[in-house]
């Protein structure tokens, strides 16, 4: 079994809007993170020729995260389809239906981990409460997170996706076996401002708390040298292994 280094608990999220601009975050980070996450905005724009890229630089894992959320059918016909592009996770919002996280998990065949999205970071109790939502959910959303991600494994995904604040309550409760990989991660060497982000957590203390992945990109994307950053979080992820 290969150790777990302390870059491959690291996601950068190619959050730009051209493949040139990606092509040059996995040309400067791929010795440096343990994954690279293809969200909407980039592979609306290029597709799959990003994730051929990816791989044919290296090593670096995929997080496919396109938050899939429709009727159960399409689901699994959307599912299948990524479970042929080779990546190693993709994501499913939790949302209402139990049957859509199921189909998900048929759809992926397991050739992909499927994670269930809770509760995204940048949803605050008044969104929740706006929403309709029981008011318990909204005084305390960790409710809301611990249903959902209860919805999840009941329905065969491999996680979830959830705030740093929630990743203890859920390794108590569903394993350690259980992926957990949390968003909204800021470094403690830099600015904790919340900018869109609500609920947000040092490398370290998500970590500690029992994350497997951390998803860190406006600390190593807005740093003057991105690598130099992406290796400072590493070895502040390594004091707390």
């Amino acid at each position: 079994m290969i150790m777990k280094q302390a870059k491959d608990y690291i996601i950068f999220p190619l959050d730009v809007s051209s493949l040139k601009e990606a092509k040059q975050f996995v040309k400067l980070l791929s010795e440096h993170v343990g994954m690279f996450k293809v969200g909407l905005e980039l592979f609306i724009s290029s597709g799959p020729e990003i994730i051929r890229h990816i791989k044919d630089c290296g090593s670096t894992r995929i997080f496919l995260d396109l938050k899939l959320h429709d009727i159960p059918e399409t689901v699994f016909r959307a599912m299948e389809s990524i479970a042929n592009l080779g990546v190693a996770f993709t994501t499913v919002h939790c949302g209402e239906s139990k049957e859509m996280l199921k189909a998900a998990v048929a759809g992926s065949k397991g050739r992909v981990k499927v994670l269930g999205v809770t509760v995204l970071t940048s949803v605050s109790s008044s969104d929740i409460h706006a929403a309709g939502l029981r008011p318990e959910f909204a005084s305390d959303m960790s409710m809301l997170v611990m249903q959902r991600a209860a919805a999840a494994r009941d329905a065969g995904c491999s996680g979830v996706v959830c705030s740093g604040f929630e990743v203890g309550m859920i390794k108590e409760k569903f394993g350690q076996g259980f992926t957990v990989v949390t968003p909204g991660i800021r470094s403690s060497a830099g600015s904790m401002k919340k900018d869109d982000q609500q609920r947000i957590t040092t490398p370290a203390r998500a970590i500690q708390n029992g994350s497997d992945y951390l998803v860190i990109g406006r600390p190593i994307r807005d740093a003057k040298n991105p690598q130099e950053a992406a290796v400072c979080i590493a070895k502040e992820i390594e004091t707390v292994l």
